[in-house]
């Protein structure tokens, strides 16, 4: 596999995700399924009620349809696709209960967290046991694998459920969560490239060629939200193409902005309550610490996109010194 075949199967999940996108948002608007902004969040984002979600819908079947037409479709792309199903099917049921209840609350983090685990330890099983993968994880900067034996179940399922989690709290502002998971998705699909692991390469670079397409209309102003049907779809690719190719830690470089917005909010809520109501932040996620603090929102997207660029080339340089 090339450059050149990476690029058409980034080209071709842009325009796939950009044409379904296009005939999602008249059926959304038709079923009145609206976003309902909480009413904590910041007051700029009030004038966002009632602009049609749940756009995931049409990224993970763009993702779906390239995957299967770009080549090398093989048990992995079935179970790299299955995760994104089972986690964007979360996001779904989340989705459907606050649209038909009008309001912004869903699953309960409870049953959230419940089925989010059960099908990431299913994941950490087959891939245990059953793939032939065994346990062994890439270490970076040594350039070797070690074997977690015992512990890897756990640890792997701690990476999909913390990085679906993750890719969740990073959809708060118009393009930020297409955006960087097209850079983050991308970056992998070189690395897989570098590895000559065809199925998690072509995985991954139609998952950045989908949210390129997404980010068409996702772009500020949003003509439309992923919802957390997209949000917990693209965690779950990302995590499970990461663990297909063991390099679980690269993705914490790569996806830092995703590792910064879920610590943002632990280290918010931790102080808030250790300290009787004060705070570090002045909101959390961190990218509305930014927008209280007088940042327009497109900036704040520019600088994490910039800042998701510079980490993936960090990971590159990372991976590429460890071979």
């Amino acid at each position: 596999m090339d450059i050149l075949h990476l690029l058409l199967i980034v080209l071709l999940g842009l325009v796939a995700s950009a044409v379904l996108t296009s005939l999602e948002i008249p059926i959304l608007k038709a079923k009145q399924f609206k976003q309902y902004i909480r009413e904590e969040g910041p007051e700029s984002h009030k004038k966002k009620s009632g602009t049609p979600t749940m756009g995931g819908v049409a990224i993970i079947l763009a993702l779906l349809l390239v995957t299967i037409l770009g080549g090398y479709f093989t048990a992995e792309s079935v179970v790299m696709l299955l995760m994104t199903l089972l986690f964007g099917a979360i996001g779904f049921l989340d989705d459907f209960i606050k649209v038909t209840a009008k309001h912004n609350l869903g699953l309960t983090a409870k049953q959230k967290l419940a089925l989010q685990v059960l099908f990431a330890v299913g994941l950490a099983i087959y891939i245990a046991r059953f793939s032939g993968y065994g346990t062994s994880v890439y270490i970076p900067f040594w350039g070797i694998y070690l074997d977690f034996g015992w512990f890897y179940v756990p640890f792997v399922a701690f990476v999909v459920v913390a990085m679906a989690n993750s890719v969740n709290l990073t959809d708060g502002l118009d393009g930020l969560c297409a955006g960087i998971t097209a850079i983050v998705s991308f970056f992998f699909a070189l690395i897989g490239m570098k590895l000559g692991q065809g199925s998690p390469t072509i995985f991954s670079a139609a998952l950045a060629g989908t949210c390129l397409g997404f980010l068409v209309f996702n772009r500020y102003p949003a003509r439309l939200f992923m919802g957390d049907t997209g949000s917990m779809a693209l965690g779950g690719a990302v995590a499970a193409a990461a663990i297909m190719m063991k390099m679980e830690f690269l993705l914490v470089i790569a996806g830092f902005v995703y590792v910064m917005e879920s610590l943002s909010v632990i280290i918010q809520v931790v102080y808030f309550k250790k300290t009787g109501g004060k705070r570090i932040f002045r909101m959390s996620p961190i990218h509305h610490h930014f927008e209280l603090g007088g940042m327009k929102e497109q900036n704040v997207v520019l600088m994490f996109w910039a800042v998701t660029l510079v980490c993936c080339a960090l990971a590159y340089f990372v991976f590429m010194i460890g071979r």
